[in-house]
């Protein structure tokens, strides 16, 4: 390495001696180093300004991308990186200047430092001695100014970035006028000099104009602008956190509480349902006492604390200490990526078994990145194809053996004794749910006019429930749909307060939502999938043989639609409300097939969590 290093600085050393060898004069030559040096390095700079218009021109779909999934930061990095993979981006390209510039500016100061023309200023020239700083700040201020105006990527930047970069690039210029050789203040002064120059031709060469679409740009702006507004507090005093103080209590109290045998983490309000069956039966056959920590002040199981059931809240960055330091013999999670991000097994104490519990009855190898369960020890597994395709990754990929528990699914068995349990009422028409997920292009972005077309003046009750993030970002889109369809009785709801439609509806028509298998196994009626745009988080899945249950069951609790076959819904409902394949018996011969334990699945959490933390007292 360091005879490349070497034979960069001599060809600088050679480079600056020619310079003053052709015109004997030492501003002179300065002047004609840097201005060569800006030649050698123009293609790079060709290459910066492209890059820096296609980051600029990607800008409106980004914009778009943080209003749409405004507070979701796992949807924006994922449709990020989807963005950026498919216009073959990399923002690192953006680093590479700098660091060129850098290597350029050590090599002249290190060929200062060999006794070059740099450093052999005539002794009566040094009478500028101080007015080298002024001149070099001054010429990085004037850069970073004329950058702030016309730099393509610059002018998008917010005002810490670009005064940041000003003060910055002064300070450096500064320094290299006091503390460096005269003649490398200079050169850094031209430099910044004829960066002004260069920047002018490339937009003249390359203009940004011709490339981005101004108009959508600051329409997203406005976009994003709105969103932020939506999610703003909307007291000053909220800006704060009011529940530090709550949250400073609970994080003392936790780790002051002694020996704790078993500790669930919950991402937030609502997901306790994921483990009420097993909590509850933990309770209720032994005397151990479960510690809930929740990331949300304001979740509803403060309500459920007692002598045996303790909750804590912690918010996202104090949980990364906490999890760090944790000490508990389980530690059961519906977090994925325990290892991968901010989440880590703990630091402290080794031997601690991190169990995972889904969410849905959803493929994993599909609907998660590649190697997001990889870290846990035990896999609380919701059906044989959730199970076959965990151990077949470990076998292919010789990963450590996991205890894959044969759980199911606490949610569908919780929604199944509710549907049981509920008085069914019957006006004699049939009711159609429409319930999209919420990702891009799904059937509200897509075919819901021609899906409704299909079905009004044939006599249902239609109800179309879109998702709540779905009505929070495009709320006018929704009441435009309503109005509508409102005079052939089309139902368009806003409020989702109550589940009761999920459950009476008789054929509910979604596109790739994780409801469409809660709702089937819960009620053991037949779902219509519009087969909108998949969404695929693991590209690789298909290295599996296993085939995911998301695609395997598509046509066997239902049936499944193109975008452009929408005109085809009707039809399809009749086959769904006649065909014996859809009856309750077959329904529940899948479900029994597929799911784990129905009815059962927090007795047999419970049991593997108790019998474990016997094994180990």
């Amino acid at each position: 390495m360091s005879i490349i290093t070497d034979a960069i600085v001599d060809g600088l050393v050679w480079l600056i001696n020619a310079c003053y060898a052709v015109c004997h004069n030492y501003w002179v030559a300065i002047f004609i180093f840097t201005f060569l040096t800006k030649i050698i390095l123009f293609p790079l700079s060709i290459w910066v300004q492209k890059n820096s218009i296609k980051t600029v021109r990607m800008q409106p779909e980004m914009n778009h991308i943080k209003a749409v999934y405004m507070g979701n930061q796992e949807m924006i990095s994922e449709e990020q990186y989807k963005l950026f993979k498919r216009e073959k981006y990399s923002p690192f390209v953006d680093l590479i200047p700098l660091f060129v510039q850098l290597a350029l500016l050590m090599g002249v100061v290190e060929a200062v430092k060999r006794g070059t023309t740099l450093n052999a200023v005539p002794v009566e020239t040094l009478g500028i001695t101080l007015l080298v700083p002024v001149i070099a700040a001054l010429s990085a201020f004037f850069m970073c100014y004329v950058q702030n105006k016309i730099n393509v990527l610059q002018v998008e930047q917010g005002a810490l970035n670009r005064y940041g970069t000003m003060i910055f690039s002064v300070a450096l210029s500064l320094y290299l006028g006091f503390f460096v050789s005269i003649g490398v203040g200079i050169y850094w002064s031209y430099s910044n000099l004829l960066s002004i120059l260069q920047l002018v031709l490339l937009n003249l060469w390359i203009n940004p104009k011709n490339y981005i679409d101004y108009d959508a740009l600051e329409k997203s702006k406005e976009e994003l602008k709105q969103a932020k507004q939506f999610m703003a507090p909307k007291k000053k005093e909220d800006r704060k956190n009011p529940y530090r103080k709550k949250e400073k209590a609970d994080y003392k109290r936790f780790f002051s509480s002694g020996r704790k045998r078993v500790v669930f983490y919950s991402e937030k309000n609502g997901f306790y349902k994921y483990y009420k069956n097993i909590i509850e039966e933990i309770i209720r056959r032994t005397n151990i006492v479960v510690h809930y920590i929740t990331s949300d002040p304001l979740d509803e199981v403060f309500a459920l604390e007692s002598e045996q059931f303790k909750p804590y809240y912690i918010g996202e960055n104090r949980l990364i200490v906490l999890m760090m330091k944790l000490e508990a013999d389980i530690c059961v999670m519906t977090t994925p990526d325990l290892e991968n991000f901010q989440l880590k097994r703990s630091y402290v104490k080794k031997d601690i078994e991190y169990i995972y519990v889904p969410h849905d009855v959803n493929s994993s190898n599909l609907t998660f990145h590649k190697n997001a369960l990889d870290h846990f020890d035990t896999i609380f597994t919701s059906g044989i194809r959730n199970k076959q395709e965990i151990a077949e990754r470990e076998d292919k990929y010789a990963l450590p053996k996991k205890q894959l528990v044969e759980w199911g699914s606490s949610v569908i068995d919780n929604m199944a004794k509710a549907y049981e349990e509920m008085e069914k009422e019957n006006d004699g028409k049939t009711t159609i749910l429409i319930a999209p997920s919420w990702q891009k292009d799904n059937i509200l972005d897509s075919c819901i006019e021609d899906i409704l077309d299909s079905l009004k003046g044939e006599g249902y009750n239609i109800v179309v429930r879109p998702h709540p993030q779905y009505v929070r970002h495009f709320e006018e889109r929704i009441d435009a749909l309503r109005n509508k369809y409102r005079q052939y009785g089309i139902e368009v709801q806003k409020d989702f307060s109550s589940n009761k439609v999920v459950y009476t509806a008789d054929v509910l028509i979604t596109d790739w939502s994780s409801i469409a298998f809660e709702y089937t196994f819960s009620t053991l009626k037949p779902v219509l999938f519009i087969n909108t745009p998949m969404k695929i988080i693991n590209p690789d899945y298909q290295e599996l043989s296993t085939v995911p249950v998301d695609l395997e069951l598509r046509d066997k609790v239902g049936i499944s639609l193109e975008e452009n076959e929408a005109g085809r819904v009707s039809e399809a409902v009749r086959k769904l409300l006649n065909e014996h394949r859809f009856s309750t018996e077959e329904m529940a011969k899948l479900r029994d097939f597929y799911i784990y334990n129905v009815g059962n699945s927090g007795s047999v959490g419970a049991k593997y969590i108790i019998d474990r933390l016997v094994s180990r007292h």
